[in-house]
């Protein structure tokens, strides 16, 4: 029970990492408050996460709705202790064909949303909270035709550190998770049956140094590790959940032997 008594935010808590997340989060004694924007998918998740749990929608680009929201939950639950801004979209943008509306779409959310989420929840947060912010391996590791992602996530790298300048005389923390490839709903048509979720699975065994897809639970327990007083003078650091695909590519099973 390492959150007991805490308050917990997480934005997109109502699928994937930050689904995965939350059910952690509420096991280790927290309260959660998870936002979303598909309805549907909130109340499922209020449902299994149970009475120490609170679903709102919003969406990451909505600030309005997001100060809200977490003013909504502090309300229920009290102050924050613990800040995962989790929300993001995928999107290409290969150099050439990209479109404006998808470039500044996902910039809006996976950058500028974060920001303002952080910075929305600050009057409702603890004196030494820790906040987390999900970046990605695709920040560094030149991915074609993702451009706009990359520049995004190499944002949240940057706005880390700086948050943590900021935030550091009030013993806040801000850290970042970078997941790899990881086993969501985010991949859309690559996994939307059984034989095409397999064959991505072989494609990125084959580029990962541990040979395997990531699964949602690698990145919520180091979120959790994060969130918790395990981690109470990490500040301001990266840390890739990728199965070595930064730290050692060479290691790729593509380039063995």
């Amino acid at each position: 029970m390492r959150l007991q008594g805490k308050t917990a935010l997480i934005t997109g808590g109502n699928s994937g990492i930050g689904f995965a997340t939350a059910k952690l989060f509420v096991a280790e004694g927290a309260k959660v408050v998870i936002t979303g924007r598909n309805k549907e998918t909130l109340a499922a998740a209020a449902k299994e996460l149970g009475p120490n749990a609170l679903a709102l929608a919003a969406d990451a680009t909505d600030i309005a709705a997001t100060e809200a929201a977490i003013k909504q939950g502090a309300e229920k639950f009290g102050k924050y202790d613990i800040v995962f801004a989790n929300a993001g979209i995928p999107g290409g943008t290969p150099l050439g064909s990209a479109t404006l509306d998808v470039f500044e779409k996902v910039i809006s959310t996976n950058l500028t949303g974060v920001f303002f989420t952080v910075q929305s929840a600050l009057p409702y947060l603890n004196d030494n909270a820790s906040i987390i912010l999900n970046g990605s391996v695709i920040s560094v590791l030149g991915i074609p035709g993702y451009s706009a992602y990359g520049a995004a996530k190499a944002g949240v790298r940057a706005m880390a550190r700086i948050m943590a300048s900021e935030l550091s005389p009030r013993g806040i923390r801000v850290n970042v998770v970078a997941p790899g490839a990881i086993r969501t709903p985010i991949w859309g048509a690559a996994i939307a049956t059984p034989e095409a979720e397999k064959e991505f699975e072989k494609r990125i065994a084959l580029s990962t140094p541990l040979g395997r897809i990531g699964e949602p639970d690698h990145i919520s327990k180091t979120v959790l590790f994060l969130a918790s007083d395990d981690s109470a003078h990490v500040q301001g650091q990266e840390i890739f959940v990728d199965g070595g695909a930064v730290a050692s590519p060479s290691g790729a099973p593509i380039y063995r032997g």
